[in-house]
């Protein structure tokens, strides 16, 4: 169906679907699947003002992708997956699933990823200790540089 057939709710859903990260192939599917009509990925791109495709997109249509885009990063708390919980149950939901199903390889690959989710192993923070977990020595700038000089006397230098 091209572009001209689509009316401004259709519009309005493939553009928010755009600033919301969905691929082009994504939203051809949901389109599909919640108004029942066929349009082509390339005419998807033409919703988006970040591509090439999207370039003689209407300012209308920017503000609307613009402030989606901004709600969107700015509140991912709406979004299950990012919560550490949502992780774990679904992960324990598949680690029942796949001992259930006598897959102890996944089971036991579903279960490391637990520990690992608990233990941080997929966050930004890192601890960061002196030597054998000690506190950090922490040294002056000048002490940084006689160090420095120390280890690399420069030529000529006594």
């Amino acid at each position: 169906m091209a572009g001209a057939k689509l009316n401004n709710e259709i519009r309005t859903f493939i553009v928010q679907s755009l600033a919301c990260f969905d691929a082009p192939s994504t939203v051809v599917k949901a389109v599909q699947d919640e108004f029942k009509i066929t349009i082509a990925r390339q005419s998807v791109e033409t919703y988006d003002p970040t591509k090439r495709a999207g370039k003689d997109l209407s300012q209308k249509w920017r503000s609307i992708f613009e402030e989606t885009r901004n709600a969107f990063l700015e509140d991912t708390s709406k979004i299950g997956i990012s919560h550490r919980a949502v992780r774990l149950r679904a992960l324990q939901r598949m680690a029942e699933k796949a001992e259930t199903q006598g897959n102890m390889v996944l089971a036991s690959s579903l279960l490391e990823q637990a520990a690992k989710e608990m233990g941080g192993a997929f966050t930004n923070r890192r601890e960061v200790t002196g030597k054998d977990g000690g506190a950090l020595e922490v040294k002056t700038l000048a002490d940084f540089y006689a160090d420095l000089a120390g280890a690399n006397p420069q030529p000529g230098a006594p």
